[in-house]
């Protein structure tokens, strides 16, 4: 499964504004905590009582992995509100590395999650006894089928929300949806194995789903210890910021160029070379107008600072 879209969330942004308002961001991280919500409160429920009634271990450590993820919407709606405050005098730099924190609960809770259903499905695997398991009935079927489709479309509509107000946070909790939806699809199938005279594969639908999880889980957490600790930009991203810098007016070439990921924005640190016999009104002017513009060009770039060196003739 790939965890590359909260990567991408810094590396494809060159935009020239920011893609959304501060009141138009409220409203989308409102709904999607909303419908995340309302959504797995609801599913969990239904899976559970229909893990229950139908007698399928694998729906009822579905319904477990659906409850999760309401913990997991409020981590990161907390998150979120949390990274977009303003600098204090606490926190000169920003909040936004708590939106990193809050991934690295989610992918925690994950892993936690899939520990405990593996934990269970393989219980039941070593235990043997398999005519003694039950065979689940026709409700943890139509379950599965129903959660499939819910979590898909739930991952589908959070994965374009988080893209827009450019979280990382709700980007893994898009990813946690998906991972439901996987989750119930190794339901649907032991349910169906066990159904036509294949008690085990219930349990060992428990096991698959736990792999699953974990997978999302590693991945959350690999990509918010990147963005905590100071990595840089991939090379695509340092490129367009290099040949912007290049194509400004004044600048002769680029000595030094260093990114940083901090949580979802970057800084910029770069080295430039203008005319020596310049005033220092004028090469000042010329780093002002690369700061400003690379600032106003990228949407996510959060400061940028220039040095200015002096670039001698060739004689």
């Amino acid at each position: 499964m790939e965890q590359s879209e909260s990567k991408t969330i810094i590396s494809a942004q060159s935009k020239t504004n920011k893609t959304v308002s501060e009141a138009e961001e409220k409203k989308i991280v409102a709904q999607m905590s909303t419908v995340g919500i309302a959504g797995n409160v609801l599913l969990s429920a239904f899976k559970l009582i229909a893990g229950l009634a139908g007698s399928s271990g694998a729906m009822i450590s579905d319904a477990v992995h659906s409850l999760s993820d309401v913990l997991a919407t409020f981590i990161a709606m907390i998150g979120v509100r949390i990274s977009k405050r303003g600098a204090d005098a606490d926190h000169q730099y920003g909040h936004e590395k708590f939106e990193c924190i809050s991934s690295e609960i989610l992918a925690g809770i994950l892993f936690v999650t899939g520990l405990g259903i593996g934990s269970v499905g393989v219980e039941k695997i070593i235990g043997g006894h398999y005519e003694d398991l039950t065979v689940p009935g026709m409700l943890p079927l139509i379950a599965a089928i129903v959660s499939i489709v819910s979590k898909e479309a739930m991952f589908w509509y959070t994965r374009a929300c988080a893209k827009k107000i450019q979280s990382s946070a709700f980007m893994a909790d898009a990813w946690h949806h998906r991972s439901d939806a996987f989750s119930s699809i190794g339901s649907l199938i032991g349910i169906v194995g066990a159904r036509a005279g294949f008690p085990v594969l219930d349990p060992i639908a428990s096991v698959v789903i736990c792999l699953f999880i974990l997978k999302v889980a590693v991945d959350i957490f690999r990509d918010a210890i990147k963005k905590l600790t100071d990595s840089a930009c991939d090379d695509a991203y340092t490129e367009k910021v290099r040949d912007y810098i290049k194509g400004q007016e004044g600048v002769c070439g680029i000595d030094l160029l260093r990114t940083r990921i901090f949580g979802e924005k970057v800084y910029v640190d770069v080295e430039i070379s203008v005319d020596a016999d310049l005033s220092l009104r004028e090469a000042h002017a010329i780093a002002e107008r690369v700061h400003d513009g690379l600032e106003h060009n990228f949407s996510n770039i959060k400061h940028v600072m220039v040095h200015v060196n002096p670039y001698e003739k060739a004689a």
